[in-house]
């Protein structure tokens, strides 16, 4: 999946540099990636209404499957609010990056309409790599820091991407709590992303 959203990226920019994207394509971006958009946030909609039997098992758990999910995203926008000061970035465009949570597609789009192409960019970069770093930290994490700290760094994919990886070196019974995490998270983004920017 990484190589395939590096090709279409690679592809989308030489495509842009070169001139090949048609007149009416280009005038109706803005209209396109908006589709395009609401596609996405109905797909997660009915993902999480179609899934009943989740949202009892996540209430039977209580108020503590919450906590994971909420120090996740204090810690991923403290983190870009620290790294984003080092290199003299705006907080509050540090801070949206940070409020991605890995989910690229979304937080791309998202700064890319609310600030600018740049930031937007950015974004999608940052988030990109957490996805990637993510595939690579969990079996590391899960060995050496426990099941709850191997579910953090997935972020918003731990409902996706990378709960597979988490059921395999966790085990399957931190499903739930990796699903809702992500859950969770995505939920979060739309909101978050556009409040901080």
């Amino acid at each position: 999946m990484i190589v395939l959203i590096l090709l279409s990226l690679v592809i989308g920019i030489l495509a842009g540099y070169a001139g090949l994207l048609p007149a009416g394509v280009q005038a109706n971006f803005d209209f396109l990636i908006n589709c395009a958009l609401c596609l996405l946030l109905w797909g997660i909609g009915l993902e999480i209404g179609g899934n009943r039997q989740l949202l009892r098992q996540v209430g039977a758990m209580g108020f503590r499957i919450i906590l994971l999910p909420l120090v996740v995203a204090g810690g991923s926008i403290a983190g870009t609010l620290l790294v984003g000061s080092l290199l003299g970035m705006p907080p509050g465009d540090s801070a949206a990056l940070g409020a991605g949570f890995g989910w690229y597609s979304l937080s791309g789009v998202l700064l890319a309409k609310l600030h600018s192409v740049e930031l937007g960019a950015l974004a999608f970069l940052t988030n990109v790599s957490r996805e990637a770093l993510s595939i690579i930290l969990i079996p590391v994490v899960a060995r050496y820091a426990g099941r709850y700290a191997a579910v953090a760094p997935g972020g918003a994919t731990t409902m996706d991407v990378t709960l597979p990886l988490i059921v395999k070196f966790v085990g399957p019974d931190m499903a739930l709590v990796a699903f809702f995490h992500g859950l969770v998270l995505s939920a979060l983004v739309p909101v978050l992303v556009p409040l901080l920017v």
